[in-house]
């Protein structure tokens, strides 16, 4: 019940850096066979497998290389890595709301599916939940989540010394928001969620 939509989630993540790079010039990732749906492609051992498999609800999978120097002329470096890496969080909340539109659509059309199979109620409910967590858990700005990308890209020059700061602890901060993660997810999960809970509503 993890396992596969953590694993079409984590896809879908990694293929929006590789295609989002590959739109702005840079086929390093496309090169590497990443610019794929196929899940094996991005698989990580542990982050996708074992502990999904161990009940954990939380993963990752094998970083996209992205290379800001093979960008296409007229696009800048800070610009195209912010763009690259938006959007894998991004596409997790794409897909979140597609899930809600499906269930919605269910609940429309097939009421009774929600009753009888379970399963497939659960699984989309599960990938609602996990690309929530995924795309707020991804935007917290902290190396090497793609927030603290976006925040390379925009932070004024005048404020890098601090950012540099951060950046240098970030190992032990990254453990810090790795223990509390729920703690630091739950809230914005949860407005999220509710505005998908009126989608569903919306479309049933």
């Amino acid at each position: 019940m993890i396992l596969i939509p953590l694993l079409l989630s984590l896809t879908v993540h990694e293929w929006a850096h590789a295609w989002s790079a590959y739109r702005l010039g840079d086929d390093t990732a496309a090169m590497q066979g990443r610019l794929t749906l196929n899940p094996i492609a991005h698989i990580d051992l542990i982050g996708t497998l074992l502990l999904p498999l161990l009940g954990i609800p939380f993963g990752w999978a094998k970083p996209v290389p992205v290379s800001p120097t093979r960008f296409r002329r007229g696009v800048k470096m800070s610009t195209g890595m912010v763009i690259t890496a938006a959007a894998g969080p991004l596409a997790n909340i794409v897909l979140a709301f597609l899930a809600a539109v499906a269930f919605g659509l269910m609940m429309r059309f097939s009421p009774e599916t929600t009753t009888q199979t379970m399963g497939l109620s659960s699984l989309l409910i599960m990938l609602i939940l996990i690309n929530v967590s995924l795309a707020i858990f991804n935007l917290i700005p902290i190396p090497p989540l793609d927030g603290s990308r976006v925040v390379d890209g925009l932070i004024p020059y005048g404020w890098r010394p601090q950012w540099e700061s951060i950046v240098r602890v970030s190992p032990l901060l990254l453990v810090g928001v790795i223990y509390f993660s729920s703690d630091i997810i739950t809230g914005p999960a949860t407005f999220v969620v509710g505005l998908l809970t009126r989608v569903v509503s919306a479309v049933q």
